[in-house]
């Protein structure tokens, strides 16, 4: 059984192969597994945490793919639901010079997208009876039919007393029209004990930036990272609060960045869960910023996150991350967002 289960979609991201240019200039793409669940999923599994997918993937030629890629990692499939005729959704991926991305849309919008179908199962409790962490991604609430399933699940996972983290992504091409976001994940953030939210979502979600503010709001909230790219990460969490700087790299893709800093903390909850001291919160979200900046030296969000070994403490990744992997060479621009 798995320590994490990680809730919601896995789809393809077509990443353009050209940097820099306009969306209709774009020739060339390629396709890389993604989806913010599973990119966590395989970052904590690579970190040494074991996890678990919990989301519907189609049964078309890039949905195995994506379960290979998820078997490559060593990440549990049994909570996985498969679609035979909706087809996996492929989002459309550009990236700038300084590895910044933006998102385009998706392939044949008309379609059904297997991720769009999940639906709930009582027999999934026995996997939450003995996790101690469920996460999941705003993304997933996008859609009627599973926010009627993730509702089920969260009342499942504090059933069991797992603690429940959420990454809120703002991505306007997910939600229908006439849903209200903010009102539909406002709902959601009731359940939820530790939130990681970029700058600008903060800003548009709760009016302000300040995450003792956003915790204050939230009775269950335990903890609140505030991520600002390359400006690092304000945080409070269990009671302390401060602000950690991003590491410098010479970044790739920032497409998986923040998915590689909630890794970093999901693994630092489990493996430090005591906060008895300033200095053990800011070791977390350092630790979470460096996991984020190794995930941008590789295109694609699902990249070679750092092994156990190599993470064995902030200082050691650190050095990791400041001469590119024993590169020797300091280099800039890292997004942790």
């Amino acid at each position: 059984m798995s320590q994490v289960i990680c809730l919601g979609e896995s789809l393809m991201d077509r990443i353009a192969d050209e940097v820099g240019q306009e969306l209709n200039l774009i020739q060339n793409w390629t396709n890389f597994p993604g989806g913010a669940p599973a990119n966590v999923a395989c970052a904590l599994s690579r970190l040494g945490t074991s996890s678990s997918f919990l989301g519907c993937i189609s049964r078309d030629t890039f949905g195995e793919e994506l379960i290979s890629t998820l078997r490559f990692y060593d990440v549990d499939r049994s909570l996985v639901q498969r679609h035979l005729t909706a087809i996996t959704r492929q989002v459309l991926v550009t990236r700038d010079a300084r590895g910044g991305r933006a998102f385009g849309g998706f392939n044949q919008s008309h379609q059904v997208f297997a991720d769009s179908q999940l639906s709930f199962r009582k027999q999934d409790a026995s996997f939450f009876s003995s996790a101690s962490f469920l996460y999941l991604g705003s993304l997933i609430l996008a859609e009627p039919q599973c926010r009627s399933a993730v509702e089920q699940y969260l009342q499942m996972a504090q059933f069991h007393g797992l603690q429940i983290f959420m990454d809120v992504n703002l991505r306007p091409m997910f939600w229908h029209a006439s849903d209200s976001s903010k009102s539909i994940i406002f709902k959601v953030l009731a359940h939820i004990n530790y939130l990681k939210v970029a700058s600008e979502e903060a800003q548009w979600l709760f009016e302000t930036q300040n995450p003792t503010q956003i915790c204050d709001r939230f009775p269950k909230l335990q903890g609140v990272f505030v991520t600002a790219g390359d400006q690092g990460c304000h945080y409070q969490l269990h009671g302390f609060s401060g602000a950690c700087p991003a590491f410098s790299v010479q970044s790739i893709d920032t497409t998986g960045a923040g998915d590689g800093f909630v890794a970093g903390c999901l693994h630092q909850l489990l493996t430090c869960p005591t906060f008895s001291h300033p200095s053990h919160a800011e070791s977390l979200v350092r630790y979470a910023n460096a996991v984020g900046g190794l995930s941008t030296l590789h295109i694609g969000a699902i990249a070679p996150d750092p092994t156990p070994k190599m993470s064995s403490n902030s200082s050691k990744m650190a050095k990791a991350i400041l001469y590119n992997l024993g590169s020797g060479r300091q280099t800039s621009n890292n997004h942790n967002g």
